[in-house]
This record gives structure tokens, sequence and C-alpha cells, in this order.
């Protein structure tokens, strides 16, 4: 480990946010899982209730920096596209 303090702090702080980052992208995959599998399942209603949860949750991890705002659209977008490709 470091010496100086000043390095000390931002080794604890990088882990810190670290482990926030990976909490919030593995609850992100869980939401776009949900959506996946109810298109899969072939439940339009689920699958739009599903997509509505999911848009929020890529939406609060791009808005926190955890996802660029762009990769954050792009994945809404393509899942917005896959629940509306359902007939």
């Amino acid at each position: 480990m470091a010496n100086i303090k000043s390095a000390k702090k931002r080794v604890l702080v990088a882990a810190e946010r670290t482990e926030r980052n990976k909490a919030v992208k593995s609850r992100v995959k869980t939401y776009v899982k949900k959506v996946y599998a109810a298109i899969d399942s072939g439940d339009k209603a689920a699958a739009k209730e599903a997509f509505k949860a999911a848009e929020a949750e890529l939406s609060k991890a791009a808005s926190k920096g955890v996802y660029h705002k762009n990769t954050s659209s792009r994945k809404i977008g393509r899942l917005a596209k896959a629940v509306d490709a359902m007939a």
C-alpha cells in the first residue's frame, strides 16, 4: 500500500467506488434480463412493465456516472426496439 496519506485515501475511495459501481451494474443487468425473459415468454404486458423498470435503472446508472449517457441510451434503445418488435 502507498505511504502518502492522499494516496492511501485514493486507494480506499477507489475500492468503495468499485464496489458501488459493481452493485449498480449488477442491478441493471438483472433488470435487463427480466425484460428479455418477458420477451422470450411472449408476454407483451410484462415486457413493457419490465422495460419501464429497466429504463429507470439504466437512466439512474447514467446519472450517477456508472455508465456513460450514450451507453445507457444505446441500451435503452435496443431494449425498446426488442419490446416493440413483439408481435
